[in-house]
């Protein structure tokens, strides 16, 4: 089995993968690697699976040393850190490649290989990420807006008589409350932002058909009513890491026990 993990601001995304995919998911608190507390919740996860490598993508720098340290001591493989160097599957046409998220290179990967190219995936996170696909095959960079949770976690923080509230699905368009009203402002008015970026992307990508795939948190909520998104896949980023170890390792994997990639 491979380990993966995808280290977010907040959560970290645990990932078991196998021959034919990702088949256990879980997240930890990121927080827990920069108080060296990760180690026990990452082995309940693992369980008795015998691990054969780690791959990892991090946005979070301060913790990226400690998660590689852990995986090795806990699991005597090596780590491999998705960057522009070690990627593979996609190319790059991309100004600064450095700049670029390691987990949106992730996504980039797994999109390209399962969806074909062009393509896009939109990430619907802390920030709701669009990452570009050409129809070369290349990862030519996306679109960064704030996240569903964070712009309503604004209003509330910002105004003194506005709620926090939950998302969730709205049936009518005419609020008879408070909530009911920033909920059909966040959900409806989000929808008609992604649907007006995934016209504007189809329109310099120069193609009436684009498959667009959704993912993070509130991806099957927004996808829900969305007919522009064609496919919604939870564990992009942790297959996009997948694919990854597995190219950089094929030449080490005996053929009776390779990954397969479709």
């Amino acid at each position: 089995m491979i380990l993966l993990l995808d280290i977010g601001n907040t959560h970290t995304h645990l990932g078991l993968a196998d021959e034919h995919g990702v088949q256990k998911q879980a997240n930890i608190k990121t927080a827990l690697w920069a108080t060296d507390t990760a180690s026990a919740p990452l082995r309940r996860f693992v369980g008795k699976a015998a691990i054969e490598g780690v791959a990892l993508c991090s946005v979070v720098p301060a913790v990226t040393g400690r998660a590689v340290a852990l995986a090795k001591q806990a699991f005597a493989v090596a780590a491999l850190e998705l960057t522009p160097r070690t990627i593979a599957g996609v190319g790059i046409n991309y100004p600064q490649p450095k700049r670029i998220g390691p987990d949106r290179l992730a996504n980039a990967v797994a999109l390209r290989h399962h969806f074909g190219a062009p393509s896009v995936a939109v990430a619907f996170g802390t920030a709701l990420a669009f990452d570009v696909v050409d129809r070369h095959g290349d990862y030519v960079g996306g679109i960064i807006a704030p996240g569903l949770a964070a712009m309503t976690d604004y209003l509330h923080d910002k105004t003194a008589l506005l709620p926090r509230i939950t998302i969730r699905e709205t049936s009518s368009v005419i609020g008879k409350s408070t909530r009911e009203a920033m909920l059909i402002g966040a959900v409806h008015g989000y929808r008609g932002l992604v649907r007006e970026l995934i016209m504007e992307l189809k329109r310099e990508l120069k193609c009436r058909h684009l498959p667009v795939v959704a993912t993070g948190g509130y991806a099957e909520l927004m996808a829900s009513k969305l007919p522009e998104i064609t496919a919604v896949e939870p564990n992009l980023t942790l297959e996009g890491l997948r694919l990854v170890w597995l190219s950089n390792n094929l030449a080490t994997i005996p053929a009776s026990r390779r990954i397969h990639t479709s």
